[in-house]
C-alpha cells in the first residue's frame, strides 16, 4: 500500500514539476518522500519487532522466571536486542519516539495498550545520570535497559531485562552513563505519585 501511494505521488509531483519545469522542485519532493517512507519502515520495524517479543509474553506471570526468560531468549548481545537499540535511535532522529521532555528526561508512549503489542504498552524513556519521578507499576513493568554512552545501570542493573512485579514501585534512576529504558506496562497501567 505504501509503494502505491508512493508511486501515485511522485506520478502526480513528476507531472506537476515537469509542467513547471523544475527539476530541482521533483528532486526535492522525491527526498521528502524517501524520508518518510524511511521513518514509517522504522516505527513499522519496531512495532513488529515489540509484537514479536510481546506475543511470547502473553499469559506469563510478571516474576523472576519471565525476566530469566527475556534474558535467556533475547539477550543483551543478541540480534533483537542490538536491534531495539537501533530502532530507538532511528526513532529519536527521526522524531517518531522521544518527543517529549521533562525534567532533563526525554519520554513518549511508542504503542498503546491493545495495538501491535498485544495488552501492554511500550514507552521509552532516555536518562543520563538522572532520578526520575516516583510511580507505582499497578499490574507491573517489564523493560530493557538500553546503553547509549558510558555504562549505565538502571536502578542498580547492566544493560538487559527487568521485570518488575504487579503493586511494585520506585524512582526510575539511571547512573553512570546515557541510557534508554524501554518499557512494557500491563494494559498500560502505571500510577505517578508525585512523592
Amino acid at each position: 500500500m505504501i509503494q502505491d501511494l508512493n508511486f501515485t505521488f511522485n506520478l502526480f509531483m513528476g507531472i506537476l514539476c515537469n509542467m513547471l519545469h523544475n527539476r530541482s522542485c521533483y528532486l526535492n519532493m522525491q527526498r521528502a518522500i524517501v524520508e518518510k517512507l524511511e521513518m514509517g519502515m522504522s516505527a513499522l520495524q519496531f512495532a513488529e519487532l515489540l509484537g514479536k517479543i510481546t506475543k511470547r509474553l502473553s499469559g506469563m506471570p510478571l516474576d523472576g522466571e519471565m525476566e530469566t526468560f527475556l534474558n535467556e531468549t533475547y539477550p543483551a548481545g543478541g540480534e533483537d536486542f542490538i536491534a531495539l537499540r537501533q530502532l530507538c535511535e532511528l526513532g529519536e532522529s527521526q522524531g517518531w519516539l522521544l518527543s517529549r521532555e521533562a525534567q532533563g528526561i526525554k519520554y513518549g508512549r511508542a504503542i498503546k495498550s491493545g495495538e501491535q503489542a498485544e495488552h501492554f504498552s511500550v514507552d521509552v524513556v532516555r536518562m543520563m545520570d538522572i532520578k526520575g519521578p516516583h510511580h507505582i507499576h499497578t499490574k507491573g513493568e517489564i523493560g530493557a535497559i538500553l546503553p547509549i554512552s558510558g555504562t549505565p545501570k538502571f536502578d542498580g542493573k547492566s544493560e538487559g531485562w527487568y521485570v518488575y512485579g504487579p503493586g511494585s514501585d520506585h524512582h526510575p534512576t539511571v547512573m553512570d552513563g546515557d541510557a534508554y529504558i524501554l518499557y512494557l506496562l500491563p494494559d498500560g497501567a502505571i500510577e505517578f505519585t508525585g512523592n
